[in-house]
């Protein structure tokens, strides 16, 4: 099954916008980028949304503008127009369990205690069936300092380590969203800076 909705998640505002948590978002702008998709401010789907073709089919980009906790509520309000189905949605998100410059994919699963995640899964019913891209970020190494290294910007060395990670899942988005899943984990899975 293809992909038709890719969502990166953030926090908005210009505050937020180089931090860790952004990192979902930071994918989707440059993936937007690359193929040449405008994103504009969409109210209905509260965030901003650009869609383009591959194949014939339309992919739908998303940027939620409502806060992390309440990404679901934009995912839902699109994916519901669009009847896109949950195991056709890629949710692009900053992961504290793995190192700034690696990337994982896996499909399902729990939120992690990922507050964005967690709002998209009960916006979705309860469904976990959504693809997941996992952007490395590191952990503080103390569980009582995670808001705080979420919220703030990382060090220009792993900021390198995490840009350098989105440009490779950029480069390898055209496997993703044609549903080579395989191919695209292989790869994304190997990356490491």
């Amino acid at each position: 099954m293809s992909i038709k909705l890719i969502v990166g998640l953030g926090n908005p505002g210009a505050q937020y916008a180089q931090t860790r948590h952004n990192a979902g978002e930071w994918f989707v702008r440059e993936l937007a980028s690359k193929v040449g998709a405008r994103l504009c401010v969409e109210a209905k789907y509260f965030g901003e949304t650009a869609s383009f073709a591959v194949d014939g089919e339309t992919v739908r980009l998303l940027i939620p503008s409502t806060y992390m906790n309440r990404s679901g509520q934009s995912v839902t309000a699109l994916a519901t127009f669009f009847r896109i189905m949950p195991p056709e949605i890629l949710v692009a998100h900053d992961e504290l369990d793995i190192p700034p410059g690696t990337l994982k994919l896996k499909i399902g699963g729990g939120h992690g205690g990922h507050n964005g995640l967690k709002d998209i899964v009960s916006s979705l019913g309860n469904s976990v069936d959504f693809y997941r891209l996992r952007i490395g970020i590191g952990h503080p190494g103390d569980r009582e300092q995670v808001t705080g290294w979420v919220l703030s910007k990382a060090p220009a060395s792993e900021q390198q380590k995490m840009a350098a990670a989105i440009d490779e899942a950029v480069r390898e988005s055209d496997h993703l969203i044609r549903g080579d899943i395989q191919k695209a984990q292989l790869a994304l899975h190997s990356f490491s800076i």
